[in-house]
């Protein structure tokens, strides 16, 4: 009986302990997904800092003046942004400095 006992309490165990496996290897899983998913945000967020920062740049070395607004160099410049995920707070002092801006993500 005793070896009956036995031979039931690896299966009885791997019964128990497969279902808890299971459980934290999703959790992991969909954590790790949560996670990428946040920095691809502030990834493409940086980026689009990055792009206008540039553009800017291109425009004032092209014309001699940075330009006046995002728009200026969405038809100028070919510079794309994504107004559904994004928004930029764009504002020029003078035409002869670097406009400060930022970008945030719009919330879902």
């Amino acid at each position: 009986m005793t070896k009956r006992i036995k031979r039931r309490l690896p299966g009885l165990l791997w019964g128990l302990i497969m279902p808890i496996l299971v459980v934290a290897v999703l959790l992991c899983f969909f954590t790790g997904l949560s996670n990428l998913e946040n920095g691809s945000g502030d990834e493409g967020r940086r980026q689009l800092e990055e792009t206008i920062r540039r553009t800017a740049a291109a425009c004032y070395a092209a014309e001699g003046i940075y330009p006046p607004t995002v728009e200026y160099m969405q038809e100028r410049y070919g510079l794309q942004v994504d107004e559904e995920r994004y928004f930029v707070d764009y504002q020029v002092f003078a035409s002869n400095l670097m406009p400060v801006f930022t970008v945030l993500e719009r919330a879902d």
